[in-house]
């Protein structure tokens, strides 16, 4: 009986030990139809309250944001991935540099154009880094795959 009783708890460990990882950044992904050819693709972060994720060019010390696109025949990107927030900038003595950062909510917005009338997906990952005032969470990547095209 004690030899089931450590055997359970020894499985239930490692999952009430991941019950307890933060996870204060929220992602969705979507497209938006410009025109015939031409898609937004919007990677939304929304941001638990006093959290902050990184700016693409965050500054020197955290993990900035940045996106990985797969290579489809499909799709061509048009220019690099925008954002859409209030970006923030604050002088962060942890990293002693100035860092720019965005709370609460970001879109991060990408121009695709697609060949041909096919539906199809654009597939990718994002890699980000989130704090607070007191710590910061190691850097983190979310795979994501945003249909475009078709009717």
């Amino acid at each position: 009986m004690k030899k089931l009783l450590t055997a359970l708890i020894l499985f239930a460990l490692p999952v009430l030990a991941s019950a307890q990882i933060e996870n204060p950044v929220k992602w969705s992904f979507a497209s938006k139809k410009v025109n015939d050819k031409t898609y937004e693709l919007h990677m939304t972060a929304t941001i638990d309250a006093g959290w902050h994720l990184y700016a693409q060019e965050a500054g020197e010390g955290p993990v900035p944001t940045s996106f990985k696109f797969t290579k489809n025949p499909l799709v061509a990107a048009s220019g690099k991935v925008k954002e859409d927030g209030k970006l923030h900038k604050a002088f962060d003595k942890n990293f002693d540099s100035e860092l720019k950062y965005y709370e609460n909510q970001v879109n991060f917005v990408q121009t695709v154009t697609i060949k041909g009338k096919a539906a199809t997906k654009v597939k990718g990952s994002v890699e980000f880094m989130v704090c607070d005032d007191h710590q910061c969470l190691p850097p983190k990547e979310i795979e994501f795959a945003i249909a475009v095209g078709g009717k």
